[in-house]
């Protein structure tokens, strides 16, 4: 029998205790701060502890992606059996990624040319030094290829996974499950019933997402403070005014031309929203998108289970579009290397198909490395930048969180897929309430058209074969 404490803390909405984890963390980070480092340059007892409570939810969310990618998306492709236009909304998701992106990296370009960055800074430049990660266009293809059957890729810092190689086993998983017919029928039961338990342990990490803020960000602030901004205070400022063009100005635009609310969509993505900013990882931050998208969005779960995945690895508005073309401008400015009309040209063919190549590898510096090493400029620059790397990686992945939600529910919306009157429900605050009360199998809030017996849409079409056209 739960304490009158605890039945009071459930009741508190989810959205509103994250905040209260945020707020929380940022006082403890100023304290953390101010008590300083050790005497021997170790972090106090106090940062050393939000480090701990952060790192270790970031890594119960990574080891919950694992089994959730794999599981959804080979559920997702079974549902996808009786989908008539399964390669059009494909089409037209990466369609939209690239649309979305091209806008980002021109908003980019255009404020590096207005703040000239490179030429408004007092960082020194001894400060720049060569980096040890790269990227390159053979880091995209070579990584379309798994080296084992688990993606799993060996290093100094241990074992981890390839998201892409795990994406590609499992769409190959899914696929031949249905060309082998009913004899995969067994393997396909026991995948959802495997599901439904990821979930649910899925739902026992999200609840811990208010203590993981309070780390995550009390550590940010402990370890970062706003020393590190004073010698690039005019390259942070025209970074977070692009986040800021993209996320609130050309996302609402978009909404608006497709007949979206954009007040509901932020109010229905912005669990993943603000746990990207303090996490600063689009994969630990996956199983929320994926959930808000279905739950709040309205979006069905067999079109989410493809797009917020595939989104989570090369939709990054933020990663691959804005900072790569700010950055490659403010390395040139800071070099002396005039730029042309090609070079800028090679910005927007970069930042729009390069960003899978980020995928399996570190983010936004393999970005950087592959857009400096296409124009030619010094790598070394990337060394410029790495001291506030942290600060702008937060602002960075909630744009690349939000355009992972955006995406699949304009999509949903111009096919006639989309769950209208889920996404124009005002109670969507919290997409896990019904944590407390029923299991995660249970599909009472979930969009109607998530698989072949499903009704029809808000939008007037089914995701089914022999339904209503949605062209």
């Amino acid at each position: 029998m739960s304490s009158p404490v605890s039945a009071a803390f459930r009741r508190v909405p989810y959205a509103a205790q994250v905040f209260i984890g945020l707020g929380l963390g940022v006082v403890l980070g100023l304290v953390a701060r101010s008590i300083g480092e050790l005497p021997n340059g170790d972090p106090n007892w106090l940062t050393s502890t939000l480090t701990t409570i952060g790192s270790t939810f970031v890594a119960l969310l990574r080891v919950i992606v694992v089994p959730l990618i794999v599981t959804a998306v080979i559920a997702s492709i079974a549902n996808l059996r009786n989908v008539s236009n399964a390669a059009r909304l494909a089409g037209r998701t990466l369609l939209w990624f690239a649309i979305t992106a091209l806008i980002a990296v021109v908003i980019g370009i255009a404020l590096g040319l207005i703040f000239r960055p490179g030429e408004n800074t007092s960082i020194a430049a001894s400060s720049a030094k060569a980096v040890d990660t790269q990227g390159s266009w053979w880091d995209f293809l070579l990584g379309l290829v798994p080296s084992n059957f688990f993606a799993l890729d060996g290093g100094s810092d241990g074992v981890s996974f390839n998201v892409l190689q795990l994406l590609v086993i499992s769409v190959a998983i899914g696929v031949a499950a249905l060309k082998v017919g009913k004899a995969a029928e067994p393997f396909l039961t026991f995948n959802k019933s495997l599901l439904a338990i990821v979930q649910k342990v899925l739902w026992w990490v999200i609840r811990l997402a208010p203590i993981g803020t309070l780390g995550l960000i009390g550590k940010a602030v402990a370890s970062y403070g706003w020393d590190s901004l004073a010698s690039l205070g005019s390259f942070t400022i025209a970074i977070y005014l692009g986040l800021v063009l993209v996320l609130f100005v050309v996302y609402p635009i978009i909404l608006r031309s497709n007949g979206l609310s954009p007040r509901k969509f932020f109010a229905g993505a912005w669990p993943a929203i603000q746990l990207a900013f303090v996490s600063r990882s689009s994969i630990g931050t996956l199983p929320v998108t994926e959930q808000v998208t279905v739950r709040n969005l309205g979006v069905p779960r067999a079109y989410a289970g493809f797009a917020v995945p595939l989104g989570a690895t090369t939709k990054m508005d933020g990663c691959a579009a804005i900072y790569p073309a700010l950055a490659a401008i403010f390395v040139a400015q800071f070099f002396h290397v005039p730029l042309g009309f090609t070079d800028y040209l090679l910005i927007v063919v970069v930042s729009v198909i390069g960003s899978a190549a980020t995928a399996g590898v570190t983010g936004a510096v393999v970005m950087l490395t592959l857009t400096l090493s296409t124009l030619g400029l010094p790598l070394e620059g990337v060394g410029l930048l790495l001291a506030i790397d942290p600060i702008l990686d937060m602002g960075r992945t909630a744009v690349n969180v939000a355009g992972q939600a955006l995406v699949p529910t304009v999509v949903a919306k111009r096919e006639g897929i989309l769950d209208e009157a889920v996404y124009a429900s005002s109670s969507v605050s919290d997409p896990f309430a019904d944590d407390w009360s029923r299991s995660v199998d249970e599909p009472a809030d979930e969009p109607a058209a998530t698989d072949a017996a499903a009704p029809e849409s808000a939008g007037g079409a089914r995701l089914v074969k022999g339904s209503a056209s949605v062209g």
